[in-house]
């Protein structure tokens, strides 16, 4: 609603009139030279209806243009991003940071009264000193586990891309690369992050987006602590090469007493034991999912006690929180055992019909070097009986040789050639 100052100047002492608007890094964007267009009372603000400075910019290149869409009395009063309307200290949805700090800040819905309660907050801004919020929210805590787990750290500059092209949805865009939208399918329509206001977003109501991150809290892991009260030592994985004795005790040291710090450096993980239990807890309440050395995010846990330790073949195959997790199908099952004695293990390998006779085989090892041993039929001397006294005398049939003995033909000392290589002969 453009207004020129020879029109109505009704209640005009209440537009606003800014040199720059308030921002988060994300809607600001990552180029350092932005470039931005003052319109003065260009719009109402969406909340309160009042005229206000218009700011309009583009963060980057391929992005979309952005504005401002409430006046700055309103952003100051939740603490959020004139454009994106998200908390400026933890980059998340105002319903998400009222929770994480047991907030419940009623703003006023009539017009009547909310002008009213607008007011209140300019004159409690202009006594302030502009560091902290106003109202409840500059009365809560600072800080709630819950917003640090959930808070982004980074700006995320995927947000200020393009909206979908319709044209290109429906086949009918003809500017190609030059459309300045994007040409992507778009998402569900049945998806709930396709439905969001503005509105419900600053009064903390019916936000798809702060649900989705309020269930995510919900699912995330929590560190409980254990029941067996002598249990003093934390567990700190995911160190790496380059996190040393050192850095881990200037942090844990505010803690409590240190008595030992154990780093085994082939698992790359640590065990810190305290002298007492209560700096224990203090310690991995205040380092657990939140603990960041030289970059890298470390993951604390309880240590375990003897008797947990004993109880882990009990145990296998139950999860942490009482589960018994079913075995995966299609891998194979457990070995059979073996048999109790030698007359259950069956040795007839090849199916063979049973037979009256028993089938006697000679297992037994080979003779050690320089004893003879007897040749196996056929490979012998003759089956008859030879007049020559020097002959040697023939070997007793199979029947009759004592077991444990195997012919081995290259040990055979009747074959060709043998006593002339054993004495050295052509």
């Amino acid at each position: 609603m453009a207004t020129s100052l020879g029109s109505n100047t009704y209640n005009r002492q209440n537009w606003e009139d800014a040199d720059f608007p308030i921002l988060c890094q994300t809607c600001l964007g990552e180029n350092p030279y932005i470039r931005m267009t003052k319109e003065k009372f260009g719009k109402e603000c969406k909340i309160c209806a009042r005229p206000f400075t218009v700011f309009r910019w583009c963060p980057g290149v391929r992005m979309r243009f952005k504005k401002t869409e409430v006046c700055q009395t309103c952003s100051k009063m939740k603490n959020v991003c004139q454009t994106c309307l998200l908390d400026l200290e933890y980059g998340l949805p105002i319903q998400v940071r009222d929770t994480g700090l047991s907030v419940k800040d009623e703003v006023p819905r009539s017009d009547v009264n909310k002008e009213y309660y607008t007011q209140n907050m300019e004159r409690e801004i202009a006594n302030s000193d502009g560091t902290r919020p106003v109202g409840l929210l500059g009365k809560a805590p600072s800080s709630s586990d819950m917003l640090l787990k959930l808070a982004r750290t980074t700006p995320y500059y995927k947000r200020n891309r393009p909206h979908i092209c319709s044209f290109w949805v429906k086949g009918e865009c003809k500017r190609g690369e030059e459309c300045p939208y994007r040409h992507e399918k778009p998402t569900d329509p049945d998806d709930p992050l396709a439905d969001q206001n503005i509105k419900d977003r600053f009064y903390g109501i019916n936000d798809p987006v702060a649900d989705k991150l309020l269930n995510r809290a919900t699912t995330m892991p929590r560190l409980d602590i254990p029941e067996d009260k002598s249990i003093t030592t934390l567990y700190i994985g995911g160190l790496g090469e380059d996190v040393t004795d050192s850095e881990l005790r200037n942090h844990f040291y505010q803690f409590g007493e240190i008595r030992t710090i154990t780093i085994v450096q082939r698992q790359q993980c640590a065990f810190i034991q305290f002298a007492t239990r209560q700096a224990a807890e203090t310690a991995a309440e205040k380092s657990f999912n939140k603990l960041i050395i030289n970059g890298r995010r470390l993951n604390v846990k309880w240590g375990r006690s003897q008797a947990a330790r004993g109880k882990e073949r009990e145990n296998d195959g139950v999860t942490e929180s009482g589960i018994r997790l079913e075995p995966v199908p299609g891998l194979p099952g457990a070995l059979p055992p073996p048999p109790l004695s030698d007359e259950d293990a069956s040795t007839n390998y090849f199916n063979l019909a049973p037979t009256n006779s028993p089938v006697v085989m000679n297992l037994g090892l080979p003779p050690p070097p320089g004893v003879a041993m007897p040749p196996p039929p056929g490979f012998g001397p003759p089956m008859f009986h030879t007049m020559d006294p020097m002959a040697p005398p023939m070997p007793p049939p199979m029947a009759m040789r004592p077991p444990g003995q195997v012919h081995y033909p290259s040990q055979d000392p009747q074959r060709m050639g043998a006593h002339a290589s054993r004495h050295g002969g052509p």
